[in-house]
């Protein structure tokens, strides 16, 4: 397929870069979200079976910070059922539209249940009635039955009621062990800078495009 374009960016200077990777991921996040492209948070995650089956399906970032990059699911979907088996766990940020990607390896750990609450808390009504009518991944009969359950649970926690966190949703902490900060360049000779955990620190180390 003749689908291909040639990359025109500037590099990554290693001069530029931050002692860890979390400072250059905010600078980067914020460059995508100032360029004003669709979903900046948007990240795929991939997952595999106790048997190394691999899936993979795109959620939004909501938190990050030293300690890791944070987004909220049903711990019962697949995706939940999986991290509990199998913590090992990659995430690719797309940034296309910059020729731009970033790629962190780490593991998944469960966010304590007084931040899941104060996130659920903050979102919008009918996302909270959300988490409480979808069995994420599961097999529903029809879209009719789906909004059925959907408006049963409405008129138990009407809006502006207290709609209380569902004990099966909650946040995953994905804690890194490698963060790859990929951008693109002319002749496919693409800058890959990847920062790896090694002890208490990190260090840095260019990758062959």
């Amino acid at each position: 397929m003749a689908m291909r374009r040639q990359y025109r960016n500037e590099g990554i200077d290693e001069a530029s870069l931050t002692p860890a990777p979390m400072p250059l991921f905010a600078r980067w996040l914020a460059e995508i979200a100032a360029a004003e492209l669709p979903e900046p948070n948007a990240m795929v995650v991939a997952t595999a079976s106790p048997d190394g089956r691999p899936s993979t399906r795109t959620v939004l970032l909501k938190e990050y910070g030293e300690d890791g990059f944070v987004f909220y699911t049903n711990y019962e979907s697949r995706k939940g059922r999986e991290l509990t088996a199998n913590p090992a766990v990659s995430l690719l940020f797309p940034w296309h539209a910059m020729d731009r990607q970033v790629i962190v390896t780490g593991t998944a750990e469960r966010v304590p249940p007084e931040r899941t609450a104060a996130y659920f808390r903050s979102r919008p009504y009918g996302s909270r009635i959300g988490a409480w009518a979808s069995a994420q991944s599961s097999v529903v009969a029809s879209r009719e039955d789906l909004e059925k359950r959907y408006a049963e649970l409405a008129a138990r926690h009407p809006e502006g009621s207290e709609v209380p966190v569902p004990p099966f949703w909650g946040g995953v902490c994905v804690v890194p062990d490698a963060v790859e900060f990929w951008q693109g360049r002319e002749n496919r000779l693409h800058d890959r800078l990847r920062y790896r955990r090694e002890g208490g620190g990190w260090v840095v180390e260019r990758l062959s495009p």
